[in-house]
């Protein structure tokens, strides 16, 4: 019933071409020390799904995907991830891009091994219109109303960042924004979820109502404590935004800016490096959570 592991474990679980999903949203808890893990692997050819952040940028710049299925990509303090936008302008990967709520409801169908689930949203519209694969479905009931099918996201594996977790699995988001991480995981063959700490289960409780534990041990694979381990995404209430490290990563997107970017933060021999190399422990505590 133990289930930590190592960053290096959760990655070696990857293959070429697998289907993969991060959590998270735009640059708010973001799963980005198993991210620069997976940049130093030789895993690529991937299809991934996200609401995007630094996670698409960074897997773009590594040329890493082949397929991103996407409602947005964004750094929140930067409308447009740069390193995302050059990658799509360059014709570099192909994309399925979805309303925020059929991204949603596609990873619902998954988590509850359904084909499709019928909506509104995306009738008559440019999505429709991008997505030629996308079908539709009449209503079997007396209304007749013609639907959009949004298929089933199956996910090969999920990768998502908490608060807290125990030892067996159980994660806890403490911060307002627990979005789909748990659709993330139930839409997934394996999760793994990295941590500000491994708490002993009882802890658990003590921080926050039962509605807290968003994914529980049965749904996660393995555990990875990783202090930090969102920055430069925010992970509230442990820290905010790095607008000044996402700044940096942005200002990369220019010729060779991510060759000299991944030296000095992605390249290191582990994950304390990177805090190191960041500010430290006590510079990320004293980010300004984001109010929106």
């Amino acid at each position: 019933m133990d289930k930590r592991i190592t960053p290096g474990d959760a990655i070696a679980e990857l293959r070429d071409g697998m289907t993969l999903g991060i959590g998270g949203w735009g640059a708010r808890r973001k799963p980005m020390a198993l991210v620069r893990e997976l940049l130093r692997s030789p895993v690529k050819d991937l299809t991934l799904v996200s609401y995007g952040g630094p996670d698409v940028g960074m897997l773009c710049a590594a040329r890493k995907i082949r397929k991103l299925v996407f409602g947005f990509v964004s750094l929140d303090v930067i409308p447009l991830e740069p390193h995302f936008r050059r990658a799509r302008e360059k014709g570099e990967i192909e994309v399925m891009e979805l309303d925020e709520g059929m991204l949603q409801w596609g990873l619902r169908a998954a988590a509850m091994r359904l084909p499709f689930l019928p909506t509104r949203v995306g009738l008559a519209c440019d999505v429709e219109r991008l997505n030629p694969d996308l079908k539709t479905v009449r209503s079997p009931y007396a209304d007749g109303e013609l639907l959009l099918a949004m298929p089933a996201l199956e996910l090969d594996v999920a990768l998502c960042h908490v608060n807290q977790c125990d030892a067996r699995g159980n994660s806890q988001i403490l911060g307002p924004d627990p979005f789909f991480d748990d659709l993330f995981c139930r839409a997934a063959r394996r999760a793994y979820v990295s941590c500000e700490r491994v708490v002993p289960t009882g802890e658990l409780w003590k921080a926050g109502p039962p509605q807290t534990i968003w994914m529980d041990r049965s749904l996660v694979t393995g555990v990875v404590e990783l202090p930090g381990g969102a920055h430069p995404t925010s992970n509230a209430p442990d820290y905010g935004i790095d607008g000044e490290h996402l700044r940096t990563w942005a200002g990369a997107a220019r010729e060779e800016g991510f060759a000299d970017y991944r030296g000095r933060f992605v390249d290191l021999p582990s994950h304390a490096a990177y805090l190191e190399a960041v500010g430290g422990a006590e510079r990320l505590a004293a980010l300004p959570l984001p109010v929106f």
